[in-house]
């Protein structure tokens, strides 16, 4: 067992720039909420325990209305920081205003 309390759900932003743009930018994402850090993959391995939680009436506050919760050691494929998904899908959108 790891020793943060983790949530991973998917943004549906990511996936609707990447429909709009045809691209395929990582939209999964975990917050390690002990350790207060977000982590962007296209896959997301869960090693050990976790429960998913559907919560329409008081969702996140990013929003999600369904995650996974679990304490298990996860592990990334291909794992990036919020800040360059958010970096490229600016780029990606100013390339296609032009």
């Amino acid at each position: 067992m790891s020793d943060t309390f983790k949530r991973i759900h998917v943004n549906v932003n990511v996936i609707r720039h990447n429909k709009k743009y045809n691209n395929t930018l990582p939209a999964c994402r975990t917050e390690d909420v002990d350790a207060g850090t977000t982590t962007y993959s296209k896959e997301v391995w869960i090693w050990g325990p976790s429960k998913m939680v559907y919560s329409p009436d008081k969702p996140l506050p990013c929003g999600a209305k369904l995650w996974i919760e679990t304490w298990a050691e996860v592990e990334y494929v291909n794992p990036v920081a919020y800040s360059e998904i958010k970096q490229q899908m600016e780029e990606i959108t100013s390339e296609n205003r032009k």
